[in-house]
């Protein structure tokens, strides 16, 4: 009898061992979700600055489609003025692609298709949130032409501000291009030539997002290397050690078959988020250019023109949002350590998300605005 009931509780608490295992493997839901009515506008673009929040909207029936808000901590919305000039037509219709603000400047890049081959014609837009952002006319030739290629990012550094894209290669396909003002209201390209920003023939350089590390402009993207019947893409950075000075290309750990770097986070360090054959991928890079890619990332399949966020940096841990079938979810964790949740509630390609000093996640998932406040 005493063997029989001591089987009995064996097989009781197995039982209960792998009831709470699955109760542990259940998905958890993050559901406190507060939509954020910014209608009849559809939001674009976030950018955070201290306990400040700027909302890059499109009203699609406006006169001046782009619009600007900034949202402070108590949920108050004041609009910023946004001036086109009137020998621009293509800046009245301009979605936003890029908003940067340092706390004092703002740097704005807009983009809206025109012309016989509907081709991206960009505007320039700066100011302040006071005295409103005002587009900076340039002429055809400063962004468009045959050998055109894509802008991506406006960034704002302490040595001043620059748009970042690509353009036509000195040798062979695309360069990065970096774009600098000029004292008159103009921007002038960089020369890329014998700096990591070059595409060789048997090295393709492709950036498609940017941002910054204190005087340093950070790109990521990701370099195709060419070699007779071998082609491999690889995720990669480039960072300068001030504005478009000293450019160094570092290729990220771990690359698997074909990798690609989306979007960076840079403070102290950069977290860097892609794909390695198709999944999210998740690096770090420390100030000395040593890169690791953190393990233990959630599967969760990403693809060319899937869109990610930047991830955000949160002490020790990191925060990415992500789309997956339109249902969004969000990942919380550390290297070898990571938690999913998720929404309920905002559905649709997450474009955009931050995270406020009060804990309050914004996104951008479809046409609408979140929020909620993680615990």
């Amino acid at each position: 009898m005493r063997r029989l009931a001591a089987i009995a509780i064996l097989v009781l608490a197995t039982l209960t061992a792998c009831s709470d295992d699955k109760a542990d493997d259940k998905p958890q839901t993050l559901d406190d979700w507060t939509m954020v009515d910014v209608s009849p506008a559809e939001p674009v673009t976030l950018t955070a600055y201290d306990n400040q929040l700027l909302v890059g909207l499109r009203h699609r029936g406006a006169k001046v489609v782009p619009e600007l808000q900034l949202l402070d901590n108590t949920g108050k919305r004041t609009p910023i003025t946004v001036r086109p000039n009137p020998a621009s037509p293509y800046a009245f219709e301009a979605i936003w692609y890029s908003i940067a603000y340092d706390g004092k400047q703002l740097l704005a890049l807009g983009g809206a298709s025109g012309g016989a081959h509907s081709n991206t014609r960009w505007t320039v837009w700066t100011g302040t949130p006071q005295t409103g952002l005002v587009e900076q006319p340039q002429n055809f030739w400063t962004f468009g032409g045959q050998t055109a290629g894509d802008l991506f990012s406006a960034v704002r550094t302490p040595s001043g501000g620059a748009l970042l894209g690509t353009w036509g290669g000195v040798q062979t396909g695309n360069d990065a291009m970096v774009w600098l003002p000029q004292s008159d209201g103009k921007w002038t390209r960089q020369d890329p030539t014998k700096t990591a920003l070059q595409s060789t023939p048997s090295l393709l350089v492709g950036p498609g997002f940017g941002t910054t590390l204190g005087n340093s402009i950070v790109l990521v993207g990701s370099q195709v290397r060419l070699a007779p019947n071998t082609v491999a893409q690889e995720a990669a950075v480039w960072r300068s050690t001030k504005l478009n000075q000293g450019w160094t290309r570092i290729v990220l750990p771990d690359p698997g078959s074909r990798s690609q770097a989306n979007t960076a986070t840079c403070a102290k360090d950069c977290v860097i988020s892609g794909y390695v054959d198709g999944q999210l991928a998740i690096w770090q890079l420390d100030a000395s250019g040593t890169a690791k890619r953190l393990q233990g990332v959630p599967s969760i399949p990403v693809g060319d023109k899937d869109k990610l966020p930047p991830p955000i940096v949160e002490g020790d841990k990191v925060v990415q949002v992500v789309a997956q079938d339109n249902k969004v979810k969000v990942l919380t964790g550390q290297d070898g350590h990571w938690t999913v949740q998720d929404a309920v509630g905002p559905e649709g390609k997450v474009t955009d998300a931050v995270l406020m000093p009060d804990r309050k996640l914004y996104l951008i998932a479809g046409t609408s605005l979140w929020h909620t406040t993680l615990s």
